[in-house]
């Protein structure tokens, strides 16, 4: 079911801090005409954590209503609380979103049974489940073995790695075969996932170069890997740069060069410090993505 790019939409916000639905509709059109596989509305790439209930819900809307079936619209709908995620879970299935992204439970620390109790509670709701394993942002790894456990799960379709570890691919792949479609959540990982067996990456870069990681992942995935690592080569410097500072600060500064976005962001997020900012437009123009 997952397989190419997708990307983790940023929320465009203006001036003021509201939801830029204008802006919104414009990124989601731009994804469309680069020929991306989906889009992930209200991930970590897109404050999920600052945007109220009312807000999640209507970004998840309003994506599935720009989307207007050129793309899969995987939703962010994941929660700490499995109540809340449930819940969230519904509301995106009922809007018509074609899977959910759902984070590891963060904060309150579940044992490996809760971890798997939680996703199994959630994939009941009937929307593809695509697991989303970042432990760096939640302090709680999804096991192989309970990812193994939920791949029996009908409705439980891939996970989204993203680790920091290109061998996390080697050990799914060993522990259940195919079971799960595996992405890469790294930008800078996608080409080594895709070499042992990942089908495609959740891409932060692909904000900014969407037609560029589409051309990369499809070579990798007509395993034309020469190809592939030519691109990958080319990105690699904005894939590192794209995390100088906290996600998705550094991306939303790029857009801002580019006029394809404010840079606005909710507290605590906040612009970036001078130098990173300084390095990170030299990478850009480096790249020829501004003049």
């Amino acid at each position: 079911m997952f397989k190419g790019t997708y990307t983790a939409l940023v929320t465009p916000f203006d001036r003021s801090g509201a939801v830029d639905y204008g802006a919104l509709r414009d990124l989601v059109d731009a994804q469309a005409a680069a020929g991306v596989a989906g889009v992930c509305p209200v991930g970590t790439t897109g404050e999920s954590p600052t945007l109220d209930y009312a807000e999640h819900e209507e970004v998840i809307r309003k994506t599935v209503e720009y989307a207007a079936g050129r793309m899969q619209v995987v939703a962010g709908s994941g929660a700490n609380s499995t109540r809340e995620a449930v819940e969230l879970t519904r509301h995106a299935k009922e809007d018509g979103a074609d899977a959910t992204l759902q984070i590891a439970p963060y904060y309150n620390k579940p044992s490996p049974e809760g971890v798997y109790r939680h996703f199994a509670e959630v994939a009941d709701v009937g929307l593809p489940v695509l697991l989303y394993n970042a432990p760096g942002r939640t302090s709680r790894d999804i096991p192989v073995a309970v990812a193994k456990r939920l791949s029996a799960h009908p409705m439980v379709k891939g996970i989204k790695e993203a680790a920091g570890d290109a061998n996390r691919v080697n050990q799914l792949r060993a522990a259940m075969g195919d079971a799960l479609d595996i992405l890469s959540g790294d930008d800078a990982l996608t080409l080594p996932m895709m070499a042992v067996g990942a089908k495609g990456v959740v891409s932060v870069a692909s904000n900014v170069v969407p037609a560029e990681v589409v051309k990369m992942v499809n070579a990798a995935l007509a395993n034309d890997f020469a190809a592939a690592r030519k691109i990958h080569d080319r990105l690699l410097p904005l894939f590192f740069d794209l995390f100088i500072e906290v996600n998705p600060v550094p991306v939303k500064a790029v857009m801002s060069m580019l006029g394809t976005a404010q840079e606005s962001y909710r507290l605590p997020l906040c612009p970036l410090m001078p130098e990173n900012r300084a390095r990170l437009e030299a990478t850009v123009r480096s790249l020829g993505l501004l003049k």
